[in-house]
């Protein structure tokens, strides 16, 4: 377990994938989206890793995920879980570094449209976790991004020094479902 917990936190080396194929059911998912070439962009995928790296001793029924953007590739993730937290940008006109807190009924305003049958988006991921009816009691913890539009490796430090904000809404959400986290 903890081989295969170390591939599913860390991402991975090489030659190994970013997500499980246990079928091993997970009370919860806390799944970190975003494409780490973007700087922003990426915030969901950072802030798990930093998350994992500070709370090492996560209950065998919590999954800690770095979900990237890997698409459809989520939907056994997703679909094997009761209760999934989404950590992920919001690209809204407001103060970098904002958080909201959001169903999966209120964020559907704010999901983007799709822009190509090629593209998948998170939001078409859920769409065929319901079609399977398979879409867990979802919330979402989103923070506004300072940049995303240019190729960068790193967060911008407005992003980075939210992740203890962003820390303590995910500690709330797991301990709401009942999960305390021991250091």
């Amino acid at each position: 377990m903890t081989d295969q917990r170390k591939i599913i936190l860390e991402g991975g080396g090489e030659n190994s994938l970013p997500f499980s194929f246990s079928s091993e059911r997970k009370y919860l998912t806390v799944l970190g989206l975003g494409n780490i070439l973007m700087a922003d962009e990426g915030f969901g995928v950072h802030f798990v890793r930093w998350f994992t790296e500070r709370h090492p001793n996560v209950p065998p029924n919590v999954l800690l995920m770095d979900g990237g953007t890997l698409g459809y590739a989520l939907l056994d993730t997703i679909g094997n879980c009761d209760h999934l937290i989404v950590i992920d940008v919001l690209k809204l006109t407001d103060t970098p570094g904002n958080l909201y807190r959001c169903t999966r009924e209120e964020i559907q305003d704010h999901l983007p449209p799709p822009t190509s049958v090629h593209e998948v988006k998170f939001a078409d991921v859920m769409c065929k976790a319901d079609m399977l009816g398979e879409m867990p009691d979802t919330v979402f913890l989103c923070i506004v991004p300072e940049q995303y539009q240019e190729m960068d490796l790193d967060l911008t430090p407005v992003l980075r020094d939210k992740f203890p904000v962003v820390e303590q809404a995910l500690l709330k959400e797991m301990a709401r479902l009942g999960i305390t986290l021991g250091k």
